[in-house]
């Protein structure tokens, strides 16, 4: 009876997944093909499968495609690694940008431009990375109980407090070395002017940390429940704790070192998921890669045609979409934070 029901749920699962794919294909050709320059499906088709060199059809492969691949990469990484951070802390407000860690990548990221300004994209990279996991360390650290258990309380708390003390400190660093303009661009540019090389240095972290977290998600759905569930299955919770920690700094540090600061996406996208899937994260991470991926691309897209032929802040149009919906979690579920 028991593997009767697993496998209808697996199949059901299979359909769902099926359909996601089937929205982010249809997303990713629809931002392909508006912009302000005037492209149509055929130039898309032509810049996927063909070796044309028409001014359209190179004006998608070589400044379109990698901005919306750049798009997908970003917004399944911040998807997958809100759904792990609400799943580990067991806190519906979970999300790598209002907990501090795109601030701690945002200080390193100013630290680096004034101390190594020719340090490469790859040291960016790392740098982003430390600084994600400095704030994470900080964040779980300050909000922790004298159990070692997390308070959902004290990690937004802390959160906002470190965040706002990051950004701070980062703006602090901008104003003197001179370096603001620079640090400003790179948070607000989005996607923007995304390059195959910056492509190919962050997808592969983003890929073995999507990848982390699916092998991760047994562990994930029991931490998900309680400690004491955790622990009665024998599940060692600071081992999968670290790994799945792990995961989150290098998803988080991989996205803002292609796009700067981006919040809310992995706080939206793994509620919306769940309501889908159920609350098992072998069924919420890979729908939440997807969604987070889809809600990306629908953002950029908005931002290059709302004011064409200017483009609209991809920060900006991401927080008008999350913002409402971060009121409604606090609202319905504050409760669950006391």
């Amino acid at each position: 009876m028991q593997k009767a029901t697993a496998r209808r749920r697996g199949q059901y699962f299979g359909l769902k997944l099926a359909a996601s794919l089937v929205v982010l294909g249809l997303c990713f050709i629809i931002s392909l093909t508006f912009g302000a320059a005037d492209t149509s499906f055929n130039d898309v088709w032509l810049a996927l499968f063909t070796d044309s060199s028409a001014k359209a059809v190179l004006t998608i492969r070589e400044l379109r495609l990698p901005r919306e691949l750049a798009a997908m990469a970003v917004g399944a990484a911040l998807g997958v690694s809100g759904a792990a951070m609400q799943g580990m802390t067991r806190n519906p407000l979970a999300d790598p940008g209002i907990l501090g860690l795109t601030a701690g990548s945002n200080l390193m990221l100013a630290l680096t431009i004034a101390f190594f300004p020719a340090a490469g994209y790859f040291g960016i990279m790392a740098a982003c990375f430390i600084g994600a996991a400095v704030a994470a360390l900080l964040v779980f650290g300050v909000s922790a109980s004298k159990q070692n258990r997390f308070s959902p309380l004290r990690i937004v708390l802390a959160g906002s407090a470190i965040s706002a003390l990051f950004f701070a400190a980062a703006e602090a660093v901008g104003l003197h070395f001179k370096i603001t303009q620079q640090v400003n661009m790179w948070n607000a540019g989005g996607v923007v002017g995304t390059t195959w090389k910056q492509l190919s240095v962050i997808t592969p972290f983003i890929a073995v940390g999507i990848i982390a977290a699916m092998l991760l998600s047994r562990q994930l759905t029991v931490l998900s429940m309680s400690e004491e569930v955790s622990a009665g299955l024998g599940q060692n919770t600071a081992r999968a704790k670290t790994m799945l920690f792990i995961v989150v700094v290098l998803l988080a540090g991989s996205s803002v070192a292609l796009v700067g600061n981006m919040a809310f996406v992995g706080l939206l996208v793994p509620h919306v998921v769940r309501t889908i899937t159920g609350p098992d994260y072998r069924f919420v991470l890979p729908v939440s890669a997807v969604g987070g991926a889809a809600l990306m691309l629908i953002a950029d897209t908005m931002g290059r045609t709302i004011n064409a032929p200017y483009e609209t802040s991809l920060t900006a149009i991401v927080a008008m979409l999350g913002l409402p919906f971060f009121l409604w979690i606090v609202n319905r579920k504050g409760g669950a934070l006391r």
